[in-house]
């Protein structure tokens, strides 16, 4: 049964006359369930049934204009000509970030941290639950339309280092760096707390979000690479600060 008896407020209705989704999924079967499912939540949706037919779609001005862009991407894994991975890492590289849902048969935890690694914001294993799918969309747009709607930042700047939150950029003594989704988050919210203690389940729970079910090693991980794109002698850090037994501290 495709209807859903969702509870539903102001913001959802907002969204769901709004949101213009991109479902692409090559089994038919699934990809029809999920279009009837968010159009019978209000959602304009489209679809393309392969990789490189969604890459076309996302960078034709006409269809996804400024005036009128795509607000969320749902996206398998397992693709023709284009993979969804590959899709969705030549996304990042663009500098697009448009809201990713990753949907993949793919359910252990290597695979779910590579798609979160190369910028999904989202991933949910098939088989799923219809219900889940439309909630997890709802609070992927929620998210987006609260950052569209914050109001303009000033840059966050701590010593050497300038974040442009308006524009995803980090330039470091002078130079520009190039920080991958997830570092960039990172920074950000170290930079909008300094000095901060951050343990990792708390930057998991802000950066991954609180369904995130990878290891929390991930984050030591992502400070060793932010230290070596930051850092002078990454070996001796002067900006991400480790705090024994207890995480990290910015500055």
């Amino acid at each position: 049964m495709l209807a859903l008896d969702l509870m539903s407020n102001t913001l959802d209705a907002e969204l769901s006359t709004k949101a213009r989704i991109l479902v692409v999924e090559d089994e038919e079967v699934i990809r029809e369930m999920i279009i009837m499912g968010l159009q019978e939540e209000g959602y304009d949706v489209f679809f393309a049934d392969n990789g490189r037919s969604a890459l076309n779609m996302l960078q034709n001005p006409e269809f996804n204009a400024p005036d009128m862009p795509l607000d969320l991407v749902i996206l398998d894994i397992m693709l023709p000509e284009v993979n969804g991975l590959d899709l969705c890492r030549f996304l990042r590289y663009q500098g697009n970030t448009i809201p990713i849902l990753i949907l993949s048969a793919k359910a252990s935890e290597t695979d779910r941290v590579l798609g979160l690694e190369v910028g999904a914001d989202d991933y949910l294993t098939k088989p799923f639950s219809l219900r889940e799918l439309v909630a997890r969309c709802r609070a992927l747009l929620r998210r987006q339309q609260f950052i569209k709607s914050t109001p303009p930042q000033m840059v966050r700047q701590f010593k050497d280092i300038s974040l442009f939150p308006e524009e995803c950029r980090v330039v470091v003594r002078g130079e520009e760096v190039s920080l991958s989704p997830k570092e960039y988050r990172l920074l950000e919210l170290f930079m909008s707390y300094p000095r901060r203690v951050w343990s990792r389940d708390q930057m998991i729970e802000q950066v991954w979000g609180a369904d995130f079910l990878g290891d929390t090693k991930t984050v030591d991980v992502h400070i060793r690479w932010l230290r070596e794109k930051l850092e002078l002698d990454p070996s001796q850090p002067e900006y991400l600060i480790t705090v024994r037994g207890f995480g990290y501290r910015f500055g």
